[in-house]
């Protein structure tokens, strides 16, 4: 990438945005964090201030020593022990903080219940008891397969209890890929259900884990979930299969937390690899329960007493790991789980749900703020909206015009934005506003977290003062990755071996006059075009700018004059129509926003993207449309059809100079 933003004129898109937005007098006066002191204070001093941030949980043995650093291998707060369950859970209801609610639930069919911190320790103390039972020890790994439903965080939390990890596997993936992730963490004991909901349908989890079995031979025991009962009907072996309330009814004693090394491995989660096996992302107990909480607390000025929190993720991800699993709950939050969609039964159940618990603070990913400008404003106006006071944006960059029409229709241009990044690596939030303390611009991460050191280099390393890089961490934090599970000679080579002891993140970004970072997304995601480097992403927004379009996918694809040429997919906005002057009208609208340089040769129009089941675009799908390629894996597609109809449009769609 260039290191100068004068010499690429792609680069103007995101360094010119001029958009600010300071946080407001009202939501200063209350925020948990409302001077840029904490800023100076991280740094004068770095690890102990990550120590006093620890010291916020309880601990059963106090850590002596902070960091022991050998590059690229990290240890925080060593010799201390503690328990995560523990943390999440009996230290707020000894604290009398048993009657709050802990998780709101709603079901995709309209049912709902609540479960408190005195009920959601039982259910937990009762599991853990039951994962004794089927023979769990400390240090084995339990994979976990099931929908979005109490009993998912409820497993999570007795692994940790009894000190063994967790592999949760998103339930939407493959029975194949599940088949890896078990045979990878040698996990002997499946949890999962007999099926999700999405969109009305069954999704026939507990035949998944069937067939997956049939190449794992190393598990002996499957608990099932009856979340679906009659709607699907499923066959349990014997002396494998057991029913989770059955076991639960049996038990009897209750399992206190055993106490863990600081160091413990805590959970697995696997990333997908186009063309190598996942890796298994090895976190740790005490340096990444420390994180996720404090970043939790402030990035989203959390008030337990007053706010109800909403990550409409999925904990499959490692955003429900960390913000609707650990973080949430070592802060004694009260959480929304969600089990559907947001277009399920109509396009404003987002907004429904909102409205009936009063949410106060909503964490999203960009994909869905643009599928909801897409729908239009209509289904948000149906809705009282005026309990929310913080939105945040999580999953990757979020265009300016998004973040726009999220603070306008969504905020009620009152809600501050945290527009945050991080990665399932990361562990926790490391770039972010902070929003009692940061002037926001659209589409911009600004600033690091206190405590987090990000730099960004050129081809050769050298730091980049201003135009575009690569994004690195320049050194140790807290929730950082112990390495992938079995292969820590791939964990150096993969994000250690570019740069001499910095962490190579994988994405492009930007820094503008002003300090601030704009991601670009995944290196992959950034185009070679007769030797100019253009963002997809950059595109995505120019697109994304017109008024007639509501979302847009861009992608590169070899062309033998260019090297690559760039290929958009755009869905329009109701009522517009995709014909060729309207292709030609974005076209140049993209030329005149970035330059000639990032005009698409082709756009076709679709009325959807290729999406995975958390909402992300599969672009790698995308590629193979536009160079023609066979599909690879589609199973983790909400809609796997849309591919098809995209491939047949490309084919009769050719617009070019």
């Amino acid at each position: 990438m260039t290191d100068s933003h004068d010499s690429n004129p792609a680069i103007e898109n995101y360094l010119l945005e001029e958009r600010k937005f300071e946080p407001s007098t009202d939501f200063k006066a209350n925020a948990l964090v409302s001077t840029a002191n904490i800023y100076e204070d991280a740094e004068t001093d770095y690890l102990e201030f990550w120590a006093s941030k620890a010291r916020e949980l309880d601990w059963v043995k106090p850590f002596d020593k902070v960091l022991e650093w050998n590059p690229p291998f990290a240890k925080w707060f060593l010799n201390g022990t503690l328990n995560a369950s523990y943390n999440c859970l009996d230290r707020h209801v000894a604290a009398g903080l048993k009657d709050r609610v802990a998780y709101y639930f709603e079901g995709e069919p309209g049912d709902s219940k609540s479960i408190t911190y005195g009920e959601l320790l039982t259910e937990v103390e009762k599991f853990a008891t039951v994962l004794k039972s089927l023979g769990v020890k400390r240090g084995d790994i339990v994979a976990i397969y099931m929908p979005m439903i109490l009993e998912l965080p409820i497993a999570m939390l007795a692994c940790a209890r009894i000190g063994a990890a967790h592999s949760v596997v998103f339930g939407g993936f493959s029975s194949n890929a599940l088949s890896d992730r078990i045979n990878d963490a040698e996990s002997k004991v499946v949890i999962t259900a007999d099926g999700g909901n999405r969109r009305g349908v069954v999704i026939p989890l507990k035949d998944n884990v069937d067939e997956a079995l049939k190449s794992s031979p190393v598990v002996e025991s499957v608990v099932v979930v009856k979340r679906i009962g009659d709607k699907h009907q499923i066959t349990m072996e014997k002396n494998r299969d057991y029913w989770y309330h059955e076991l639960m009814d049996k038990v009897t004693d209750a399992t206190g937390p055993v106490e863990v090394d600081s160091e413990n491995l805590l959970y697995l989660l696997y990333t997908s690899g186009t063309t190598a096996k996942p890796k298994g992302i090895m976190h740790t107990t005490g340096g990444y329960l420390t994180q996720v909480a404090y970043t939790h607390k402030i990035v989203f000025d959390l008030h337990p007493n007053e706010d109800i929190y909403w990550c409409a993720a999925d904990i499959g991800w490692v955003t429900g790991h960390s913000y609707i699993v650990y973080g949430p709950l070592a802060n004694g939050a009260t959480s929304i789980i969600y089990e559907g969609t947001p277009d399920f039964p109509d396009k404003d159940r987002w907004w429904s749900i909102i409205e009936k618990y009063k949410v106060s603070i909503l964490y999203a990913a960009p994909t869905a703020i643009r599928t909801f400008m897409k729908w239009g404003t209509d289904y948000l106006k149906r809705h009282d909206l005026s309990s929310l006071r913080l939105l945040g944006s999580v999953g990757e960059p979020i265009n300016p015009e998004a973040w726009m029409w999220y603070r306008e229709n969504v905020g009620l241009e009152k809600c501050p934005i945290v527009d945050t990044w991080w990665q399932t690596e990361t562990g926790a939030i490391m770039i972010t506003p902070l929003p009692g303390v940061t002037t926001t611009k659209p589409g911009s991460a600004t600033f690091p977290f206190p405590g987090i050191r990000a730099e960004i280099v050129d081809e050769q390393g050298q730091k980049v003062e201003l135009g575009g890089g690569y994004l690195t961490l320049n050194r140790p934090w807290p929730s950082m990755l112990r390495g992938i599970y079995k292969d820590p000679e791939r964990y150096q080579q993969t994000y250690w071996s570019k740069y001499n002891e910095k962490y190579f993140v994988g994405d492009g970004a930007k820094i503008d006059e002003d300090g601030y970072l704009w991601l670009l997304g995944r290196i992959d995601d950034v185009m070679n075009v007769s030797g100019h480097r253009v963002s997809t992403t950059e595109v995505e927004s120019a697109l994304v700018d017109h008024p007639s379009v509501a979302e847009a996918a861009v992608v590169g694809a070899n062309d033998a004059t260019t090297g690559q040429a760039i290929m958009a997919f755009v869905t329009l906005k109701s009522g517009e129509l995709g014909t060729p002057e309207k292709g030609e009208e974005l076209r140049n609208h993209v030329s005149t926003k970035i330059g000639a340089i990032a005009k698409p040769k082709m756009i076709i129009f679709t009325d959807d993207l290729p999406k995975t089941r958390s909402g992300k675009i599969m672009r790698r799908l995308l590629r193979d449309v536009a160079e023609g390629r066979n599909l690879g894996d589609t199973t983790t597609l909400t809609d796997p059809s849309v591919v098809e109809e995209i491939k047949r449009k490309a084919a009769a769609n050719v617009t070019e100079d």
